[in-house]
């Protein structure tokens, strides 16, 4: 079989290629090894609600042209991300904005607010001695302040990293937003939204017309490339393909058959279940900022689709809790670890990219680079240009 691209991997840069591929003319197979397209933005209906299957995804852009492009596929909904922290039994609203604080300080107005934060962040920064932050510990503190610190951010950022916030370094906390304004909506973006019927729904219209295989390993095949030619061959002991690119999506140094070493991930696991209740939490999505947990945070699937009596209407629900680990050989990798040994081996396995005749690699697993959504997306159609 001949096509004038193979996909390998079906998520949101491999279905959106294929997507703009088939646009142009171009026949593609996209395949997957998982036994479903779709990636992590893969739902499994249970008790009629989409569940998550690899974590929380919520869409959000203000880019106008990548939110036209996907609610051309599918129409999005309504909702807007707004978590709640549960630090000890007491709620917290996020991200962290004139709710928090009056819960916090019992403060009124932004001023006061201002106040207490500045109040706190000034003891912080005496205690560094005109030195910069050495950590992650040192550099919260003296963004935030000692209360949000340590009831919001560092036994949250513990359970994440699986390390203590004094061991983390202080680069991963850039700038920490705080909003002086009644404002529980995460996102600043102008559009967001969930597709309606699900992210299979997005997945589906994306790959309409495209040839896929799932149960499909890539690294199955004996691949070749035929500078003559200008194909790839590739070929395992039931099939045989033929194409002049391969796009790529899968992890980097997998594909250099880890030449220069492994890279790290850090990554999720989900304990999932059905309550006989129909509304759990009140809330898509509660983090769990303490220790007491084991969880990072609790999903509750129904509340990204279901607004008002419908909640009701649908008389049970599906909890996922979800708890950060470490790698290991055959978890599925999520987020890259952002430290000088990586960074460095990345951009080895980048070089080597970059060099590889007729590939292109994109995407979080492909670029070694977390990406939301969006960017994705907006990345694809840029290609396309």
């Amino acid at each position: 079989m001949k096509y004038d691209y193979l996909i390998v991997g079906s998520g949101l840069f491999g279905a959106t290629f294929a997507y703009k591929a088939r646009q142009a003319g171009k026949t593609c197979l996209v395949i997957d090894k998982r036994p479903q397209l779709g990636g992590n933005v893969y739902c499994e209906q249970v008790e009629g609600i989409n569940v998550h299957q690899y974590g929380a995804h919520i869409f959000h852009t203000s880019n106008k042209e990548v939110w036209d492009f996907v609610n051309g596929i599918v129409e999005f909904n309504r909702y807007t991300n707004s978590p709640v922290a549960n630090y000890k039994g007491q709620l917290y609203n996020l991200p962290f904005n004139m709710n928090t604080f009056n819960k916090l300080w019992g403060v009124k107005t932004p001023a006061e607010a201002t106040a207490k934060i500045e109040e706190q962040k000034a003891d912080a920064v005496a205690a560094l001695n005109g030195r910069e932050p050495s950590n992650l510990e040192e550099q919260a503190l003296t963004l935030v302040g000692k209360d949000i610190f340590e009831k919001l951010i560092k036994e949250y950022t513990e359970k994440q990293w699986g390390r203590k916030c004094t061991e983390l370094p202080a680069f991963i906390i850039r700038r920490l937003p705080v909003r002086l304004i009644f404002d529980n909506n995460y996102f600043n973006d102008k559009y967001q939204g969930i597709p309606i019927g699900g992210y299979n729904k997005l997945i589906e219209g994306l790959l309409d017309g495209v040839d896929t295989m799932v149960n499909t390993d890539f690294f199955d095949f004996k691949r070749s490339y035929n500078p003559s030619k200008g194909l790839w061959e590739l070929e395992t002991c039931d099939l045989q393909l033929e194409t002049p690119e391969i796009v790529y999506c899968g992890p980097i140094d997998q594909y250099f058959d880890f030449c220069n070493g492994k890279l790290d991930w850090r990554t999720v696991r989900f304990e999932t279940r059905i309550e006989d209740t129909p509304n759990y939490q009140g809330n898509a999505v509660v983090n769990y900022t303490s220790h007491d947990e084991p969880y990072t945070r609790v999903i509750e699937h129904k509340h990204f689709e279901m607004f008002g009596q419908e909640v009701y209407e649908c008389p049970k629900t599906v909890v996922s809790e979800e708890y950060s680990t470490e790698y290991k050989e055959g978890m599925e990798p999520y987020y890259p670890v952002n430290n000088d040994r990586n960074n460095a081996l990345a951009d080895q396995y980048r070089q080597l990219a970059a060099k590889e005749p007729n590939v292109i690699f994109g995407g979080r697993l492909a670029e070694y680079r977390y990406y939301d959504m969006a960017p994705v997306i907006e990345k694809v159609l840029n290609l396309w240009k």
